[in-house]
């Protein structure tokens, strides 16, 4: 074994029994994890210190974030009332009216007897006989109920008798049997309109207006557009508080996140600069080769394969632990747990490093290292 990797490894054996809690910095919980692998027991020194680590970042993240990240509480987001305008009647809970059964067949004569009924109903409706009306569109109904017309005529009654519920029953039958009926989406959307049915009734108002448009479809569309217009606009509202509330927590949490890369880089290069200063020159040139079996448990033959490239029996040469500490890219990834544990299976068995290379997270981190652990050249 090369007489300056020896030196420079117990060096490091030196600074680690001088400062136990060197071997719980961040960067080198690889190492901490192989020992611990090998049935090592930490120095309780080290264990100790090690376990105000989340008390430093929390510190470091409070400074970093300032009063935001002292817990700011966001209460639910109550929407306010909004204030719409036109008169709305209270639902009807009469009795479903009576349909017709559309199986049964229609002959000519119940279809012409069908049109002196509806004729009967309108001279009633000029009369303002409504109920009267009602019935005989029921008889008419019931002896074709196969006509759409039959269905939106009474509906329309039932509008102007203020039976907004009874009115969209007769204007959905009607439009099951044709889609396309301006008087059965005219009275479902001034029923809907009646019972505060806004966007409902803009929606049926204006598909009546494009298949047979007249004034009385405008004069209501008149009092319905405002309120769906504020709808529509309370609705962005608090969509966009949402939204806003939704992207502060977002940033937020990326604010700790980077707080908390922050407090462990610092404490990182505080704890090598430290060390450093122990010793003159701290670690010069790194880890010269590889990790011989002379540590307790040891690396027998360093690490069987090596890494990729052509570098096998143990960690390449001039590892130099410094450069890798004031390393701020390696250090953030070192916060990874994914990354981490990677590394640790690495160490573990260098032959894993074939899974993790496919990994965007970890293969660069790998040859990052890889970069640091080169020898001179």
């Amino acid at each position: 074994m090369d007489a300056s990797k020896l030196k420079e490894l117990k060096l490091f054996v030196d600074q680690c029994k001088a400062n136990p809690s060197l071997l719980y910095d961040p960067s080198l919980s690889f190492f901490r994890d192989y020992l611990e692998s090998l049935g090592a027991n930490l120095p309780a020194a080290a264990q100790k210190e090690g376990d105000s680590k989340s008390d430093y970042v929390v510190e470091e993240n409070e400074e970093e974030m300032g009063d935001n990240a002292a817990g700011e509480e966001e209460d639910e987001i109550i929407e306010s009332d909004i204030e719409l305008e036109g008169e709305t009647v209270e639902p009807d809970n009469d009795s479903p009216q009576k349909m017709g059964d559309r199986s049964v067949e229609v002959t000519d004569e119940k279809r012409e007897a069908s049109q002196e009924s509806k004729a009967k109903a309108v001279e009633a409706i000029s009369e303002g006989k409504l109920e009267e009306a009602i019935e005989h569109l029921t008889e008419a109904i019931l002896l074709n109920p196969t006509s759409a017309i039959m269905y939106a005529t009474r509906a329309s009654v039932y509008v102007k008798m203020k039976k907004p519920n009874a009115a969209i029953r007769d204007a959905n039958a009607a439009l099951e049997i044709n889609p396309d009926s301006a008087k059965g989406y005219k009275s479902r959307g001034m029923a809907h309109a009646m019972l505060g049915h806004w966007e409902e009734a803009a929606k049926d108002l204006h598909l009546a207006s494009t298949i047979d448009y007249d004034e009385e479809i405008s004069a209501v569309l008149k009092k319905v557009e405002p309120n769906t217009h504020k709808i529509d606009e309370h609705r962005r509202k608090y969509e966009r508080l949402r939204k806003e509330r939704e992207d502060r927590k977002i940033e937020r949490e990326r604010s700790r996140r980077r707080a908390e890369a922050k407090a462990a880089y610092e404490k990182a290069k505080s704890q090598e600069q430290t060390s450093s200063s122990r010793k003159p020159g701290g670690m010069p040139g790194g880890f010269t080769g590889g990790m011989p079996g002379g540590m307790p448990g040891g690396m027998p033959g360093g690490m069987p394969g090596g890494f990729p490239g052509g570098m096998p029996g143990g960690v390449p040469g001039n590892v130099d632990f410094s450069k890798i500490l004031n390393d701020p890219e390696l250090m953030s990834a070192f916060s990874d747990p994914e990354v981490m544990a990677a590394l640790q299976d690495v160490m573990k068995n260098p032959a894993n490093l074939a899974k993790h290379e496919a990994n965007p997270k970890v293969a660069p981190v790998i040859a990052k290292m890889m970069s640091k652990f080169a020898g001179p050249k």
